[in-house]
């Protein structure tokens, strides 16, 4: 039980308790005045007011001794002047509004703060390990090592970050994802601590301890945000600070003016500066919570605030605006040997090295359905490749000569090696039988929403993108000039992009985006430094002033929407706030709002200006489209999965028009049957995209004629597949005409690539980034 928790439950707060006593206080004073008891009545609001005022030079005392401004002192001088004067009902009046408006604030604060409180009450505590001998030990999470072989249960919240080793997790990544579904985890697939197990058992090999896991990464994060206050609000105080001696000196002329110490005390009334001291921290708080629920924990008030000022964009190219990972675009094989065989020896062998290559090889070839063998007498060279056994046969992974074995390498190699150099793709070469059998290319793919968060954070207010990037400057320009970026710099070290971050930095205010450890001294020299904590590492998200948890680029722009609706309702809050209780003031000093009137009127000025900016826990998406969620986003998401699935048969097209032209009679009859295997599913999904997916997203956007443009794409794709068909076929059945039939379709199949490739882009850019908020990244 927690120490503010009595049976379970929180106890009441202490501005909760005075407001019941001193409401009661009120209450019973009313009814004894009713029933003819005046003495007895004012004894009841004399105590009534006597309470507020301890508690009120309680707080006047904390705050001086916090160095903050006592702008409480002039409650207290209304509690004590309403006494002095005998005005007690007006006294007992200002007791409950103003212990009912520090209720209010807590009950505000703590509805604010509730979201990062949920991060910090996840904190894992436990973890099942597993000995050598298959005992099933619980033990802290503070024991668990990386390596470590941990069981986890049904419901339970996974420990530590880890890999998959038995059975398939079922994962509820919710509270740190926003992820409103389960996903799924296989073997081998990495999970996060934090999660809960929404599936049944699993095992898991502990990949970090506790405080280096990602969840605890996020839990330092959200106690830092607890802690800060924004500079805003710290100017907000200096201003009440400014309106003390102008409340008091108002206070005196109406006193003067008129005689009577009454007005005087209407006016100490009605000046309580609580739009100034409360609103902008209820807004700034409640602007955090609300990117919290968005997956974006913000350290403090102060980063949101200087988002909300921000004029240029400095971003990383990969793992921000590229995927950060390589991906098999195309595999190309030697005559005799097909690209599907190449692949599968490759990633047969390369299941045993700790490449990053060999893991994306393997994950293509898993993606695919090829079955994998398990490599005999592996063995891998450092800075040359990996060699060994595959089903008998010698299979080498690496750099082109030592995938020859020491042989002249063919003619074909160097235009896939300029193919590569084009296409910014990493080449990887394949030995099959002591002779170079194939080559695959990877390359680090756009995000499917870089583009877009661009432009919307164009709209937001960037007046100017910089890309600064460790990659040399043909791969980086191509993504430079795909995403819109104003500026280029490529080749950079971590040294050199925190050179480039200080020059941006001295001309108008910048936030930089960034994933990986060397963009950390970037990160720490923005004013606002933006971390994709998703995939992203550590060192990141430690200096950067705000983590995006949910692996989405457009989360950038959205956290600076909110930061900027945040920062208005703030500014709003305090002007109006402050302008109604100035007219209140100048109508008491003129005695047009006696004490216990001006009591009532100041308190709902608080009242409305706290209620205005708790408005900051909602919104923030303007200009930034509409979101789907529940079955649509279901659709959407299972919609991008076919996407995945089909990629690596968009880009098989244009191999398998050449070979058509020009390959030999087993590699045609192989292509023709991967072509005809690819076009029958890609009719069912754009059937499906068609009949399901457009109607749903035309009446998200407004109406049918926001999807009009690709319903019509639809039909050229199935007008296109049908006369791919068509040439297809007709190749098999008039062997005499069988080459201009294959010439035909070659030609076919070049249009319907160029068509595909912008048909998918366009969806995923402008449907797919719809789902919210994980959707599945495109990988293949």
């Amino acid at each position: 039980m927690g120490p503010g928790e009595r049976d379970g439950r929180p106890l009441p707060s202490g501005p909760t308790v005075l407001l019941a006593v001193c409401l009661t206080g009120l209450a019973a004073g009313v009814v004894l005045r009713l029933s003819g008891l005046a003495a007895p009545s004012d004894a009841v609001w004399l105590a009534v007011t006597a309470v507020a005022a301890v508690a009120s030079a309680v707080w006047v005392v904390r705050t001086l001794r916090e160095r903050r401004p006592g702008v409480d002192v002039i409650a207290l001088l209304a509690l004590v002047g309403s006494a002095l004067v005998g005005e007690l009902l007006a006294g007992a009046v200002i007791a409950v509004m103003l212990t009912g408006g520090r209720m209010l604030e807590d009950r505000a604060g703590r509805r604010a703060r509730r979201d990062l409180s949920a991060l910090l009450a996840r904190a894992p505590r436990a973890a099942h390990r597993i000995d050598g001998g298959g005992e099933v030990a619980t033990v802290p999470v503070e024991e668990v090592r990386p390596g470590d072989l941990l069981l986890v249960r049904p419901g339970e919240i996974l420990p530590v970050d880890g890999r998959v080793t038995y059975g398939t997790a079922v994962v509820d990544e919710s509270a740190v994802t926003g992820e409103p579904l389960p996903v799924e985890r296989a073997a081998d697939q990495d999970v996060r601590g934090g999660t809960v197990n929404a599936g049944g058992p699993f095992r898991m090999r502990a990949t970090t301890d506790s405080r280096a896991s990602a969840f605890a990464a996020i839990v330092r994060l959200a106690r830092e945000a607890e802690a800060h206050t924004a500079p805003f609000v710290r100017m907000a105080d200096r201003y009440a600070v400014v309106f003390l001696p102008v409340t008091l000196l108002l206070t005196g002329a109406a006193w003067w003016m008129s005689g009577d110490p009454v007005r005087a005390v209407a006016v100490l009334v009605v000046a309580t500066p609580c739009p100034l001291i409360l609103a902008a921290p209820i807004a700034f708080t409640s602007g955090m919570s609300r990117a919290a629920r968005r997956g974006v924990i913000v350290r403090s008030g102060a980063a949101l605030e200087r988002l909300a000022r921000a004029r240029v964009l400095l971003f990383d190219k990969t793992g921000t605006v590229t995927e950060g990972r390589p991906v098999l675009v195309r595999a190309v094989s030697e005559d005799g040997v097909s690209s599907e065989e190449v692949l599968r020896l490759a990633a047969s062998l390369d299941q045993v090295s700790p490449h990053v290559l060999a893991a994306a090889i393997v994950h293509a070839a898993k993606e695919r359905g090829l079955d994998l063998r398990h490599p005999e007498g592996a063995e891998e060279v450092l800075g040359r490749g990996v060699r060994g056994t595959v089903g008998g046969r010698p299979v080498r992974v690496g750099k082109a000569d030592w995938a020859a074995a020491g042989d002249t390498l063919p003619g074909w190699v160097d235009p896939v090696r300029a193919e590569a150099a084009r296409d910014g793709a990493v080449t990887v070469f394949v030995g099959v039988d002591d002779r170079l059998g194939g080559v695959l290319l990877l390359r680090d793919r756009l995000r499917a929403d870089a583009p877009r968060t661009l432009r919307l954070l164009r709209l937001a207010g960037v007046e100017r993108a910089v890309m600064v990037t460790g990659d040399r400057g043909d791969v980086a320009e191509r993504i430079a000039a795909h995403v819109g970026a104003d500026a280029l710099y490529a080749g950079q070290s971590p040294t050199d992009k925190t050179e480039v971050v200080r020059a941006e930095s001295a001309k108008a205010p910048t936030v930089m985006v960034g994933d990986g450890v060397n963009d950390a001294p970037a990160l720490a020299a923005a004013d606002v430094g933006v971390a994709l904590g998703a995939r992203g590492s550590t060192a990141s998200s430690e200096t950067a002033d705000v983590v995006i948890t949910v692996d989405r680029l457009s989360r950038v722009a959205e956290s600076m929407a909110i930061a900027r609706r945040t920062r208005a309702i703030a500014l709003q809050s305090v002007v109006v706030g402050m302008l109604l209780s100035a007219v209140a003031m100048v109508a008491a000093a003129f005695g047009l709002l006696p004490p216990t009137a001006g009591a009532l009127v100041q308190e709902g000025i608080d009242v409305a200006v706290i209620l205005n900016a708790l408005r900051a826990l909602s919104g923030g998406r303007r200009g930034l489209g509409p979101e789907l969620r529940g079955d649509d986003a279901e659709l959407i998401r299972e919609l991008q999965e076919e996407h995945i699935r089909l990629w690596p048969g968009i880009e098989a097209l244009v191999p398998a028009a050449e070979i058509l032209v020009g390959g030999g009679e087993d590699e045609r009859a192989a292509a023709v049957a991967g072509l005809r295997g690819f076009l029958g599913e890609l009719s069912a999904h754009e059937q499906r995209d068609e009949q399901l997916l457009y109607p749903r997203v035309a009446d998200a956007l407004g109406g049918p004629d926001t999807t009009a443009a690709m319903s019509r794409e639809h039909t050229e794709i199935a007008e296109l597949t049908r006369r791919l068909r068509a040439a297809l076929d007709e190749a098999d059945d008039a062997p005499k005409g069988a080459d201009d039939a294959r010439r035909y379709a070659a030609r076919v199949a070049v249009e319907l690539y160029a068509v595909l490739r912008l048909h998918f882009a366009q969806e995923e850019e402008g449907f797919h980034v719809l789902a919210a908020p994980g959707e599945v990244p495109r990988d293949g």
